[in-house]
């Protein structure tokens, strides 16, 4: 029997009288088979005899083989969490490798196990942290998309409403200009904020989470003065993000926009988007190593790019799958709030406020549909910033053991070095 630590087969040890070697009171000797009795007179035993520690006396009836223990089936269990966790005999190995038999126990100080998780574990815990956290996640994240939505009402109203949908034929292009890039003056503003609103609320809404992983709970004022000083760094992560998409996006198109090649351009169109979406999974993971490691912001994207690298096409199931489950709620609560909006500006308008564009650009229209923005984005936010969160300690627990970190700093102890506990860390 194997005595290394979550190694051992599992199942009832042989007793004294199965273990090889052993004495089975009949003669035998260490390492030799033991020798039947002869009986009196001289007879003999039969030549066929059962095999050792199934002796009966002669004439007795035999008694009944034992059912063989059924095999665990491959595929299943801690090996399929990861990669190899220990020794090269396979039982936490590859998944579907040789000898998986079940998750063994992880210690579960806060929402997740502290073990690699999988995708149900990794959503479970975004949904249980928003759950049992509410009076600290919730009200920062309706606060940020109550501001956000009031100033994008405002500029609808006031900056957008002006472009018409049927232009005065009498307007000088010069007056068309300067309504349009107020326009698009309005926009950049309004994009800016929100931008803003969402580091902020993503920044605090981490510092949350990852108190949450050790159990201990966070207040919005205790998360504000942990997340204050990355806000600039985290502001800058994000700008370089979406300056270098952008950069990479205009290099492609740019030579068939110079040769005035469409084909050309829908080429370089086409690469550019496979590329952008690789190299945002590749760095999706540095805005809580920025967060938590206190990082700078090029150190960030390359601890993102390692935590990555070999697993790039699980967290882009993840981070899609997450995607299309917000995208979902908020189609849900946002829609009808809008088409209920766009109803009452019709009834006011009539069709004619559809023809110029007025019916969506009233206040009915514009408040609905903001309030229903509000209560999507304060549900589905702290949900999405949580699931990257969770997804950066799973990289962190597969390929650095922070599971062990995160026991010593949830007061767990002696955790891991227990010779009957299995290994946690890949």
């Amino acid at each position: 029997m194997n005595d290394s630590p979550g190694w051992a087969v599992p199942g009832p040890s042989p007793s004294d009288g199965e273990r090889p070697g052993a004495s089975d009171g009949r003669g035998g000797t260490d390492g030799a088979p033991p020798q039947p009795p002869q009986p009196a007179g001289g007879q003999k035993w039969s030549a066929e005899q059962p095999p050792p520690g199934e002796w009966s006396s002669p004439g007795a009836p035999q008694a009944p083989k034992p059912p063989p223990q059924p095999q665990p089936q491959p595929g299943s269990g801690w090996g399929s969490y990861g990669g190899p966790q220990g020794p090269q005999d396979g039982r936490y190995g590859y998944p579907g490798g040789p000898g998986q038999w079940g998750k063994p126990p992880a210690a579960k100080p806060g929402v997740i196990p502290l073990r690699p998780l999988d995708l149900g574990e990794i959503l479970d815990g975004a949904v249980a942290t928003v759950r049992s956290h509410w009076r600290s996640v919730l009200p920062i994240t309706l606060v940020v998309a109550t501001v956000v939505q009031v100033i994008s009402v405002l500029v609808q109203k006031y900056a957008l409403a002006d472009l018409a949908v049927t232009a005065d034929p009498e307007a000088s292009l010069q007056d068309l200009l300067d309504t349009l890039g107020g326009a698009m003056t309005a926009l950049v503003a309004n994009g800016f904020i929100q931008l803003i609103g969402t580091i902020i609320a993503t920044a605090m809404v981490t510092m949350i989470f990852s108190r949450a992983v050790l159990g201990q709970g966070s207040t919005i004022g205790q998360a504000w003065r942990e997340a204050r000083p990355r806000l600039l760094h985290l502001l800058g992560l994000t700008l370089l993000m979406g300056l270098g998409g952008a950069a990479l996006v205009v290099v492609l198109l740019l030579p068939g926009i110079l040769l005035r090649n469409i084909g050309l351009g829908l080429v370089g169109g086409l690469a550019a988007v496979p590329l952008v979406i690789w190299l945002g999974i590749k760095f999706s993971l540095a805005s809580p190593a920025l967060m938590l490691e206190k990082a700078g912001v090029i150190t960030s994207l390359r601890r993102s790019s390692r935590l990555v690298r070999g697993s790039w096409w699980r967290i882009f199931g993840i981070t899609a799958l997450t995607g299309l489950i917000t995208a979902f709620v908020s189609a849900v609560i946002v829609y009808p709030l809008t088409a209920l909006g766009l109803a009452i500006g019709l009834a006011d308008g009539g069709v004619s406020g559809l023809e110029n564009g007025t019916a969506a650009t009233g206040w009915a229209p514009l408040i609905l549909a903001a309030v229903g923005a509000v209560i999507a984005q304060t549900i589905t936010m702290p949900i999405q910033a949580g699931v990257t969160v969770l997804l950066y300690v799973d990289q962190r627990i597969r390929r650095e053991a922070l599971d062990l970190e995160l026991a010593r700093a949830a007061g767990l102890e002696n955790y891991g070095s227990d010779p009957a506990a299995p290994p946690t860390g890949g």
